[in-house]
């Protein structure tokens, strides 16, 4: 079967080791796109940390898509959201009290925001709010807002610490969650439905589009699920090991533009 659709996640993987969209990674998703291949940016980040590379790609309107905060949530690249699995306020108190006995700092994102108990805010939260342009918000657990639509919790900490608390992470909220390591300082907790391969597999059931018609591009553990969910699972060259024991091929690095030499193999000839 040809490829109808390609599931790409952006950092570490769509841009280069500099953080950088290339010039030949654009050129070539225009190319595949050109030929009426659906590009779905798959990816943690909210739709305002996607935008400007949708903008780059030429993609938008409502006939595509883009998945995000890790497949808690999917919408149209407009924003029309087709699906989104939340948590709740009793789960934000759970996991919150989870994190304080851990010793990781914390937070939330909602579509506007990234809410934070600690006073001391994390340079990961720092980090993650310059990634996504969302701005931050301190509140004390009792000021957090009750009726917020939380798409995910997030564990935000020096590696060390968060290498040293990700197995009791998965031990303690594993059963209730989906637990992911999306990066070395991110833990991501979000709702038991919510994953980058169930998302795609909503969104191509939506679609009338098989799973052997999708190839779909990752680096890391929060990729795991779309790269065994699709026909053709690509690993990038720099790809953790479970990537890459999971994936059917392996392409070249970021720095190598490997989702343009993925797409010009397996999809444009």
């Amino acid at each position: 079967m040809s490829i109808k659709l390609i599931a790409i996640d952006i950092d570490g993987t769509l841009l280069n080791e500099k953080n950088k969209l290339a010039s030949e990674t654009i050129d070539t998703i225009k190319q595949a796109h050109a030929q009426g291949v659906k590009v779905v940016l798959t990816t943690g980040r909210p739709l305002s940390g996607v935008s400007a590379y949708l903008k780059a790609l030429g993609i938008s309107g409502d006939d595509e898509y883009v998945i995000t905060f890790n497949g808690a949530m999917a919408q149209t690249v407009s924003g029309k959201v087709l699906n989104h699995h939340t948590l709740s306020n009793n789960d934000f108190i759970d996991i919150e009290a989870e994190g304080r006995k851990l010793g990781s700092h914390f937070q939330i994102e909602t579509s506007d925001f990234i809410y934070t108990p600690n006073k001391d805010i994390s340079v990961y939260t720092i980090y993650e709010s310059y990634l996504v342009t969302m701005p931050i918000r301190y509140r004390e657990v009792s000021e957090m807002p009750s009726d917020l639509t939380i798409s995910k919790a997030m564990f935000v900490d020096h590696e060390e610490i968060i290498s040293k608390i990700k197995d009791q992470v998965v031990e303690r909220l594993g059963d209730k969650y989906y637990v992911v390591q999306s990066e070395p300082f991110f833990i991501e907790i979000m709702n038991k439905n919510a994953s980058k391969g169930n998302a795609l597999d909503e969104l191509t059931t939506q679609l009338g589009i098989a799973p052997e018609e999708v190839m779909a591009i990752g680096d890391q553990g929060n990729d795991l699920t779309m790269i065994k969910f699709a026909g053709l699972g690509v690993a990038m060259g720099n790809a953790i090991p479970e990537i890459k024991a999971a994936a059917q091929y392996e392409t070249k690095t970021n720095a190598e533009n490997g989702v343009a030499y993925a797409i010009q193999e397996n999809v444009l000839k």
